[in-house]
């Protein structure tokens, strides 16, 4: 017995049922025809021209859909006699490596076969204009050198600010297509001033680029297409806000306003940027807590998708020697240094495996009513919320949630003889 399984063994770690938990799950199966049907907008498709080269970008999130609602963007350029590529539209992500970049979007199927699209990579940026307070708005070269961009981004709640706009069509044109350079630029004055420097940047390299129009992507609750938007390039300030307040209502959440612990099977930027999305868990490193409150999170594994990108993970409280295992500094730390965030890529307190991390988490939840139980919600990911796990403590409030149901009998989490979880 190791030392933390010797310090922890008076912990009796709870039994836990199965949840499910209904939520608003309307969304579009054709989804190429959501794209066609987007792209019949008066001032989108229309604008292109024979021959124009087309810059189409792709990000380094796992948008569900993504290959298809890219390859579909490719082939209706084709038609109307455009010549489309792709960039990699991700900032920093992969270590600013320009080869990493594009292997992460063949990671999610957008491949040069696949898209029957080149797909162009580089780190390489040229200064396109300024903010009104003088600092550089960068764009990669080869959106730069395009006739025409369609930038591809799906709008959601950011994780580490608020504003009219926050992750979606104007990050992925600030952010996504200023690759290192860009993106460190809007991010050194801090995330209090993200949501103006966003904005202000995007205003810039629309005037500057005026072909161009952007496809606003939402997802519902259970990751799934609900919303296809085309808006031309004059049109993106005034209706991303409204698309976004449309994500907002239709995305995930766990649905108790506190409990003790949080347990999280995976992180990845695959999942967010945030490793675990702050909307989900209510702890982010810059906005304050909000519900749901947990004393405690612990966070098992890290995503293969991540590359070893850690960004995030510092917003929990303990973590498993399984994900310590596949830190890759160099690709969390160029995150973290554009970003200008270090505590989203601390390493919190490392166990041996999920037993004596749960174990951990518990013993130092001191608020807990040990009376009535730990009081303990199991998540696979923070994407993953129709079905969980809660402890027997949770169960008189889970019967109380509108569209949750218990779905199993109590079940006893099993571990083998180092403590890795081997399921219920």
């Amino acid at each position: 017995m190791n030392l933390m399984d010797q310090l922890l063994a008076d912990i009796t770690i709870p039994r836990f049922v199965k949840v499910r938990y209904e939520m608003d799950g309307s969304h579009i199966e054709d989804v190429e025809g959501a794209v066609r049907e987007a792209l019949n907008r008066k001032g989108t498709l229309d604008r292109i021209r024979p021959g124009d080269r087309v810059c189409i970008t792709s990000g380094s999130r796992e948008v569900v859909n993504v290959a298809r609602i890219t390859r579909a963007v490719c082939d209706i350029v084709k038609e109307a006699g455009g010549k489309p590529f792709i960039i990699p539209a991700m900032g920093s992500h992969a270590g600013a490596d320009a080869e990493g970049q594009k292997g992460i979007l063949a990671g999610y199927g957008v491949t040069e076969e696949a898209m029957g699209a080149p797909v162009l990579s580089s780190m390489e940026t040229e200064v396109i204009g300024y903010a009104p307070d003088g600092q550089e708005v960068h764009m990669d070269k080869y959106a730069n050198g395009a006739d025409f961009i369609i930038p591809i981004g799906r709008v959601k709640a950011h994780t580490d600010f608020r504003g009219p706009v926050e992750s979606g069509i104007c990050k992925m044109l600030v952010i996504g297509m200023g690759k290192q350079h860009g993106a460190y630029q809007c991010h050194k004055m801090g995330f209090p001033n993200m949501a103006k420097n966003v904005m202000a940047f995007a205003k810039v390299i629309i005037e500057k680029k005026p072909n161009m129009f952007a496809l606003g992507l939402v997802e519902n609750a259970y990751h799934q297409t609900c919303r296809i938007e085309a808006v031309p390039a004059k049109q993106i300030l005034e209706e991303e806000p409204e698309i976004l307040k449309y994500s907002k209502e239709r995305m995930g959440k766990i649905p108790f306003e506190k409990a003790d612990i949080l347990l999280v099977d995976e992180a990845g930027k695959n999942i967010s940027g945030a490793g675990m999305d702050p909307n989900v868990t209510g702890r982010s490193p810059l906005l304050p807590v909000e519900p749901p409150y947990f004393q405690r999170i612990a966070v098992f594994d890290l995503t293969d998708c991540s590359h070893g990108n850690i960004g995030g993970v510092g917003n929990a409280d303990v973590t498993t020697m399984r994900l310590y295992n596949k830190v890759d500094l160099e690709q969390t730390y160029a995150n973290g240094i554009t970003s200008a965030v270090p505590e989203s890529v601390k390493i919190p307190v490392v166990m041996p495996a999920e037993r004596t991390a749960i174990k951990f988490a518990m013993r130092t939840a001191t608020e807990t009513d040990w009376e009535k139980g730990c009081r303990i919600v199991w998540i696979r990911n923070t994407l993953s919320l129709s079905e969980f796990y809660i402890s027997e403590a949770l169960i008189s409030e889970a019967e109380a949630v509108p569209g949750m149901t218990i779905s199993s009998e109590l079940l006893e989490p099993q571990f083998d003889e180092a403590g890795n979880f081997t399921g219920f």
